[in-house]
């Protein structure tokens, strides 16, 4: 491990050390600026709610075919119409900026060493002498189920801070309900039938506040390696004015715009696995920036890991879509270890 800190590089404007660089990548090489994506559309899902000003049946549709679309092939789109105030998503960048802008020792108060989980500040677990570090840090914090909160790892300052993000959970949450819906009936399945498996009283909500100092070379280093998320569905606020998520479309990386006051949704594997593949979990990665810090704020959906995921029965056809996967427990605890290894979780559990 590196005995400087990556704010301290940054700011010292340092050459990485070797545990930094992105050596060879089976996901081809850095770029900062490969083409923007086009296959990402923008999707209103007011659109998908009856009570909408704007809803009509052959909007609905028109939406929901477009969802599909992009759902199959990119595994992401850019939401608006959440119903969430600009002034409030601004709210939530501020709270993060306030928070990764405080001095070291005040955010070591909240570190994931104090109690050795994966929640709290810090950056990468070490698992792997060949591991590819991320020249990032992160604040990972459960918010849902209420009663598995660490509390004494949400920061105190700004004062705020909890209350913003339970209301901010809140409201995605809600936003998740109303797409898993829109997403079945997509795939003409009965409304909930996503839902059913990713929406109980026990599903898990998850935030990462994540924070990418500036890089001197950031062509060798990323600020989070390429992954799928293991989450059903993750909701990304991205920075305001500094791009970094590239998503892997068709073997090329793409980078995603930044569409003012859009959430970005992307699938998770979990996702990919109850569609029976119908559905992609993109390959995704964060660049670093040469000049400027970025912020950007993750929300992930997940079952309870004692529940048993497996794909929608009405989506397995064995002579036109045989069943792709087997159904698993726990599968956030496979993703996680196959990606410390550099391996894809999904295929772990093809049949």
């Amino acid at each position: 491990m590196a005995a400087m800190s990556v704010q301290e590089m940054s700011i010292n404007g340092d050459q990485p050390p070797p545990e930094y660089i992105v050596k060879e990548s089976s996901f081809g090489c850095i770029e900062s600026s490969p083409p923007l994506a086009d296959q990402i559309p923008i999707i209103d899902i007011s659109l998908f709610s009856p009570s909408s000003l704007e809803y009509s049946e052959q909007a609905e549709n028109h939406e929901l075919q477009k969802l599909r679309t992009a759902l199959s092939s990119a595994g992401c789109f850019q939401a608006i119409g959440h119903g969430i105030s600009d002034s409030f998503l601004d709210k939530v960048r501020e709270a993060a900026k306030h928070f990764f802008a405080l001095p070291v020792e005040e955010k070591q108060k909240y570190s994931r060493a104090l109690d050795g989980g994966s929640e709290g500040y810090g950056n990468d677990v070490i698992v792997s002498e060949k591991q590819v570090l991320d020249w990032s840090y992160r604040l990972t914090l459960r918010v849902f189920p209420q009663d598995q909160r660490r509390l004494h790892l949400w920061p105190q300052n700004p004062n705020d801070f909890g209350e913003m993000l339970h209301e901010y959970a809140t409201k995605i949450k809600l936003m998740m309900g109303v797409v898993f819906k829109a997403m079945a009936k997509s795939l003409d399945l009965e409304e909930d039938s996503f839902a059913k498996q990713l929406f109980g009283d026990q599903s898990l909500l998850q935030a990462r506040f994540n924070f990418y100092p500036p890089c001197s070379r950031s062509d060798l280093v990323l600020g989070v390696k390429p992954h799928t998320d293991r989450s059903g569905m993750t909701v990304l606020l991205q920075d305001r004015d500094v791009e970094g998520l590239q998503v892997l479309i068709d073997g090329k990386w793409v980078r995603v715009p930044i569409v003012p006051h859009a959430l970005v949704l992307n699938l998770g594997d979990q996702m990919q696995i109850m569609s029976n593949g119908i559905y992609k979990s993109p390959m995704h990665r964060v660049v670093t920036n040469t000049e400027k810090m970025r912020l950007s704020v993750a929300l992930f959906n997940e079952p309870d890991p004692e529940t048993e995921i497996g794909p929608v029965e009405h989506l397995i056809d064995d002579e036109t879509r045989p069943r792709l996967y087997k159904s698993v427990k726990n599968y956030g605890r496979i993703n996680y270890e196959c990606y410390q290894r550099g391996e894809i979780a999904l295929e772990t559990v093809k049949i």
